[in-house]
């Protein structure tokens, strides 16, 4: 896709736009399922006119605040908020009228069955067209800009965005979808800062509430809320999760439990046990992983 979208045909305010963006790296299942979000952002124009730059696959846009003119040739559509327009991959000559003010979200989809996936959504067209698009999949796809930008070029949210462009479809084909599809930001900075240590860290409740920056009962309520599960709960599943994907690789069961910070190995089996309802021994005799004779820890 081109580094700016949108470029600016009179440079002459002092006011830069405000343009973030992100490109995913899909995982590989997530490759597997033939579809994927390629790049999403937003864009808040401090200009009243602006060339669109041509993509290699169509290009999603939509009027998050305010409206604007899209152009090409000799057509004219206008876009008010929460409405969409898709513009066909490789399209030249498009511009932005009367956008000063307008923030634009943006999406691009990827994958050997992207065209499928618009031609079902009746999004697959050769010239420039308006979008139907319902509240929901604005909701949608303002939270897929957000994960997009806040995972940017990792596999880190796959399963979260492919979660996320399923529901535009299913959205689109009269299926309910609620518009809490993603964590607020104060709870997934609690998240994200157990990910980032690949559930090592034992985090207390009061550390949890410090990183979202909320009283502890106002984080635990509202983290048991939005996940439906309390926050030391999550995380020691989380941990257990952890735990069975390393076990599986063939990683033994004392440095298993190193690895989600239970260096103590009887400590680990015993939580092990409680979340999983068996050993890791056991658990490994019943997958038969790599790991199932090594290291193995009387229970």
């Amino acid at each position: 896709m081109p580094t700016t979208i949108f470029q600016p045909i009179h440079s002459c305010s002092a006011t830069p736009d405000v343009v973030v963006q992100g490109v995913h790296t899909p995982a590989e299942l997530v490759r597997q399922s033939g579809v994927w979000i390629d790049t999403a952002g937003s864009a808040f124009l401090s200009q009243q006119e602006y060339q669109l730059a041509p993509c290699d696959a169509p290009l999603w846009l939509v009027a998050e605040e305010d409206s604007f003119v899209f152009c090409h040739e000799e057509m004219k559509i206008t876009l008010q908020r929460g409405e969409c327009l898709i513009v066909p991959a490789h399209t030249e000559g498009c511009t932005l009228q009367k956008a000063k003010d307008a923030r634009i979200l943006w999406l691009i989809l990827g994958g050997p069955l992207m065209e499928n996936f618009m031609r079902q959504m009746n999004a697959y067209n050769r010239l420039p067209a308006r979008q139907g698009m319902l509240p929901t999949q604005v909701v949608l796809i303002r939270q897929i800009v957000q994960v997009v930008v806040r995972h940017m070029d990792t596999a880190d949210a796959s399963y979260q965005l492919q979660q996320l462009l399923w529901a535009l479809l299913a959205a689109h084909c009269g299926q309910s979808v609620a518009n809490s599809a993603t964590l607020s930001y104060e709870i997934a900075r609690v998240v994200d800062a157990m990910r980032a240590g690949s559930y090592k860290d034992s985090f207390s409740l009061a550390e949890m509430a410090a990183i979202s920056r909320m009283p502890v009962e106002t984080f635990r309520k509202r983290f048991t809320a939005e996940l439906g599960i309390p926050p030391l709960g999550y995380l020691q599943f989380l941990k257990m999760e952890r735990a069975k994907a390393l076990l599986r690789s063939g990683t033994g069961v004392r440095q298993t439990g190193v690895e989600i910070g239970m260096p103590d190995p009887y400590h680990f089996s015993k939580q092990f046990k409680h979340v999983v309802g068996m050993s890791p021994t056991a658990y490994l005799k019943h997958v038969g992983g790599k790991g199932e004779l090594a290291d193995p820890v009387d229970e």
